[in-house]
């Protein structure tokens, strides 16, 4: 057998829950999806969600162009069936009385669906990263919570994660929605390692919190969860509004990603869910142009590399601990290594 390639890529990656899709969009069809390379199949059964590899073991047709029968997966070009667990449990061309072979079983992923997300992990070894870390927001009834659409863009997945913890480039990239040019100051601020993520200070931003003109000083804290998944809370102290956000990235190349958004707010209530999931697109089409003009398109670990001021300290934190982890996909230290 050769080398796992999904594990040759990054196999810290690889051990991470990453998200794959809404599971909303997974119905009765196969679907393909892609990430760190990889095609994986997922299709819905009684028992939830399933990820396979996306391959047939017997052909290598993509399992994906199949159907599912009675909770099974059938392959589009020999009609091979793999039940939930991966086993082939039968294979037309032969009588039904013959013994199928042990080989004859499909590659499982771990997966499971958590916050209207699947994730998956394409290491089924037990790591740090084996549980997700906690979005409060989306079962606390006092929250509505939005799905953002699903997002392409051309980019490394850490740079799109860095963006996000960028508190700077608002006044700027999205003046008038988010930001005013005219109060770009950023207040000093520290980063803290706090029960296994890093917890910004509170930072005060004057801004607008979702598009509706309510500008006001807002009190942001930026959160590295994992190593492709963030979130953001920005709180309205006199109103006690508070608009919440869980960022997730899927890798899908290493200069191609996918962005899942869970957008939460406790106050308007009654205002149709469609104007916060379009606000939300409008964000992410203001920070794709500029986010896939970056160079190098890997994001730089090595703090010299790029110049660093105080209102970059969160993405400081977030290079570091990429670098700790060891997290080459995505970033200019992989290029460093291979050159050794």
């Amino acid at each position: 057998m050769g080398t796992d390639k999904r594990h040759e890529i990054d196999p810290v990656l690889a051990s991470e829950w990453l998200p794959i899709a809404y599971a909303h969009d997974i119905a009765d069809q196969p679907i393909q999806v892609t990430i760190l390379e990889e095609r994986v199949v997922l299709f819905r059964t009684d028992d939830g969600i399933k990820a396979f590899k996306d391959l047939c073991i017997h052909r290598g047709a993509e399992l994906s162009l199949g159907k599912v029968v009675n909770n099974c997966l059938v392959c589009p070009y020999h009609g091979w069936e793999y039940n939930q667990e991966g086993k082939c449990v039968k294979i037309p061309q032969q009588p039904a009385r013959r013994v199928i072979p042990p080989k004859a079983k499909a590659v499982v992923f771990p997966c499971m669906e958590r916050y209207g997300l699947v994730w998956v992990k394409l290491n089924k070894e037990e790591t740090m990263a084996s549980t997700l870390p906690e979005y409060e927001e989306f079962d606390d009834p006092s929250f509505k919570t939005v799905y953002a659409n699903p997002h392409i863009i051309n980019a490394a997945a850490p740079r799109v994660v860095e963006n996000f913890l960028d508190v700077s480039h608002l006044a700027f990239v999205h003046e008038g929605s988010l930001g005013d040019s005219d109060h770009a100051e950023i207040p000093d601020y520290k980063v803290h390692w706090k029960d296994n993520r890093y917890v910004s200070d509170v930072i005060p931003v004057y801004a607008d919190p979702d598009g509706t003109g309510k500008w006001s000083i807002l009190n942001y804290t930026f959160e590295i969860l994992r190593p492709l998944l963030a979130r953001l809370k920005k709180v309205n102290e006199e109103t006690n509004e508070i608009f919440s956000m869980l960022f997730a990235v899927q890798p899908q190349a290493e200069r191609k990603s996918k962005i899942f958004a869970l957008v939460s707010r406790n106050y308007d209530l009654e205002t149709p869910d469609q104007y916060y999931i379009d606000f939300q697109q409008l964000i992410i089409d203001q920070d794709t142009a500029v986010v896939e003009s970056q160079r190098p398109e890997e994001l730089p670990l090595e703090l010299q590399a790029e110049l660093h001021l105080p209102p970059d300290r969160v993405s400081i934190a977030y290079r570091r601990w990429l670098s700790e982890l060891g997290v080459t996909y995505g970033s200019e230290v992989k290029k460093h290594k291979q050159m050794k």
